[in-house]
């Protein structure tokens, strides 16, 4: 690899999926202003709304969610043009 070109901040990091609290380690170099202690060893701390854990694509199930409302929003305005 060629020297000087890669950022110096690449550490792990903590990524939290907040639609079903997992967690993973990977390295990143994202800025992070929280942090959480993992087997005593503390990690900067990335919350996330969705990830490969709760995608319907790589879960399988049509899953919902929808932190906005934007849902209910819809279907007050659209949801009963049947009737």
């Amino acid at each position: 690899m060629k020297k000087g070109i890669h950022p110096e901040n690449y550490r792990p990091v903590v990524f939290k999926d907040m639609s079903n609290e997992d967690i993973f380690i990977t390295r990143s170099t994202m800025p992070a202003k929280e942090t959480i202690v993992i087997d005593g060893v503390e990690y900067p701390l990335i919350k996330v709304e969705i990830s490969s854990t709760s995608h319907p694509f790589f879960t399988g199930k049509a899953k919902l969610v929808d932190t906005a409302g934007r849902v209910d929003k819809f279907m007050s305005r659209y949801g009963n043009r049947k009737k």
